[in-house]
């Protein structure tokens, strides 16, 4: 009789197992529509040493396509704030002298591959963690701007380092777009059959080294016209502003940036993510 019975309940389980995975299987995820929010940093010519210390905001939204449980697809668009200064360059007192800063607006749409570690089934409760990899390509907008005495100047129009003057030909003003190639980890998790949250960071390695208006050499004050009543232009003023520190250091020829590295910026950004999802007929096997 106890035989019975202990054949009894494991057949109920075993029917109960087999239900819940046949209804685990039959929800197929499609896709996600998703925002996210968190912080954005610079690293360039005016932050050589990867500095963390002045984030700022970003928020996006991404729609991903499944492919099945561990690999996705992602369209996604961004807005973020970056922006530093040499007031932070206390390491290094021929930067701290320079005395240069920026900010700017980034507009950012991308490509993106998601690879999950692991089996990702929203509403399985074996598999609703991941950690994840995430690659791509995307195009962004920049327009680095300053302040002085208070106004705001963009800088591109200003040709800080020569671009688009007679005296420096080969130096062209620099776009206002830029590739930008996303690479960084993330975690994801799923809270019910509906929403997901995560977390993820990732660097982009761009095309430009002029997202802070710094690359190359100074090109002299000389070089940047006078006003009408004889003192120094916008142009004059913010192409060399070490004039606030003593000295000036920006001569002609000298080094203003390194040309050698393009410039990079961060996200490190909460995600919540809504599953789309269809349902098929779990097979037999």
């Amino acid at each position: 009789m106890k035989l019975k019975i202990l054949a009894a309940g494991i057949l109920v389980a075993s029917f109960i197992s087999f239900k819940a995975n046949a209804q685990y299987e039959s929800t197929v995820q499609e896709g996600e529509l998703g925002f996210s929010i968190g912080a954005a940093h610079y690293f360039g010519d005016l932050n050589t040493r990867a500095q963390l210390n002045r984030p700022k905001l970003a928020v996006g939204a991404f729609f991903r396509k499944q492919f099945g449980n561990y690999i996705g697809l992602r369209i996604a668009a961004h807005y973020a704030k970056l922006g530093y200064s040499d007031v932070y360059n206390t390491h290094n007192e021929y930067m701290y002298r320079r005395n240069l800063s920026f900010n700017t607006n980034i507009f950012e749409l991308g490509l993106q591959g998601d690879f999950n570690f692991f089996k990702f089934v929203p509403g399985d409760p074996y598999h609703r963690f991941t950690p994840y990899v995430t690659l791509g390509v995307g195009l962004f907008n920049y327009d680095p701007y300053a302040f002085l005495g208070g106004q705001k100047y963009f800088l591109r129009p200003l040709g800080t380092e020569g671009q688009g003057t007679n005296a420096y030909p080969d130096r062209k003003p620099y776009s206002t777009m830029a590739f930008a190639f996303p690479l960084g980890v993330g975690v994801k998790f799923n809270l019910n059959e509906k929403i997901n949250i995560g977390f993820e960071v990732a660097n982009r390695f761009t095309t430009t080294d002029y997202l802070d208006d710094v690359s190359t050499t100074y090109v002299g004050a000389d070089k940047f016209p006078l006003l009408p009543d004889g003192s120094k232009s916008p142009a004059g003023l913010l192409q060399d502003r070490s004039y606030e520190r003593g000295d000036i250091i920006g001569i002609e020829g000298r080094q203003r940036g390194n040309p050698k590295q393009k410039d990079q910026y961060v996200f490190a950004e909460f995600t919540i993510s809504f599953n789309l999802t269809s349902y098929r007929c779990p097979t037999a096997n």
